[in-house]
C-alpha cells in the first residue's frame, strides 16, 4: 500500500482527497499542522506528496525544497495559481508534476498512478514489496513500517525479498538456502533457522509480530493479516 502525504490547508479538499485515495487502496494522510510539515513527512515516510502552493507559515515551494534536501520522493503540486510562472517555479523547486484547481479526482488518481509506476517500477520490475504495511525497498535494501526505517543485514534482506515476493506461498528451506548461500557451499541446516529467528526478533521489535510463519517440515511464508 503506497503512502501519500497531502499538504493542503483547505480542509474540504484535503478530506475529499484523503477519502478518495483511501478508496483506491492508498494510505493517505493529510497534514494538520503546517508548522511541522517536515516532522510529519519524516514520520509518515510517504512514497508521494501532493503539495499545495499557498499554505500557512511557509509556501509549498519552501516545503518542496526541504523535502528535496533529504528525499527524491515525487511531489505533485496542486494549485489554483496555474499560470506558467507558477508551473515553472514548481518544477524548478523540485516538483514532478502540476495539477490545476479545480481538478477532477479521477485525473488526480491517474496522475498519481502514472507517477508511482515511473518512480517505483522499471521495465515491469517491482522496486518495492509490501505486506501488512511493511515496505521492503529493493533499491536500498531497507524495511519501513509505520514510518520507521529498519536496518537489515544482507541475509535479512534476502529472506524477506524471497518470502514477500511469493507471499501466500510456502517457500521451502532448500530454496531459501540456495538464495542465501552459493549452491556449492555446504551450510548446516541450522544456520538458516538461526538467521530466520534473528530476523523474527528484529521484526517483533518494530511491531511486525508473527510476520514469518513456519510450515513445519516444509519451509516458511509471510504470515497472514492479523
Amino acid at each position: 500500500m503506497y503512502r501519500i502525504l497531502i499538504v493542503e490547508d483547505d480542509k474540504t479538499i484535503a478530506d475529499t482527497l484523503t477519502e478518495h485515495l483511501c478508496k483506491w487502496g492508498y494510505d493517505a494522510k493529510a497534514v494538520d499542522d503546517f508548522d511541522q510539515v517536515m516532522e510529519i513527512f519524516t514520520a509518515f515516510d510517504p512514497q508521494l506528496v501532493l503539495m499545495d502552493i499557498v499554505l500557512p507559515f511557509y509556501n509549498g515551494y519552501h516545503w518542496c525544497s526541504q523535502i528535496r534536501s533529504i528525499s527524491k520522493v515525487p511531489v505533485i503540486f496542486l494549485s489554483s495559481a496555474s499560470d506558467n510562472m507558477n508551473i515553472i517555479m514548481a518544477v524548478n523547486m523540485g516538483g514532478d508534476d502540476f495539477i490545476a484547481k479545480p481538478f477532477d479526482l479521477d485525473v488526480v488518481v491517474a496522475k498519481i498512478q502514472a507517477m508511482l509506476r515511473r518512480t517505483y517500477s522499471f521495465q515491469g520490475q517491482v522496486s518495492i514489496l509490501e505486506h501488512r504495511g511493511a515496505v521492503l525497498n529493493l533499491g536500498d535494501a531497507s524495511l519501513t513500517f509505520e514510518g520507521q526505517k529498519t536496518e537489515l543485514t544482507k541475509n535479512d534482506f534476502r529472506i524477506l525479498e524471497v518470502l514477500m515476493s511469493q507471499k501466500g506461498k510456502v517457500v521451502s528451506r532448500e530454496d531459501l538456502m540456495k538464495k542465501l548461500w552459493n549452491d556449492d557451499c555446504f551450510i548446516d541446516d541450522n544456520t538458516l533457522t538461526v538467521n530466520v529467528n534473528r530476523l523474527r526478533r528484529k521484526l517483533d521489535e518494530i511491531g511486525l509480530n508473527d510476520f514469518i510463519a513456519t510450515k513445519k517440515g516444509i519451509g516458511y511464508m509471510v504470515g497472514e493479516e492479523q
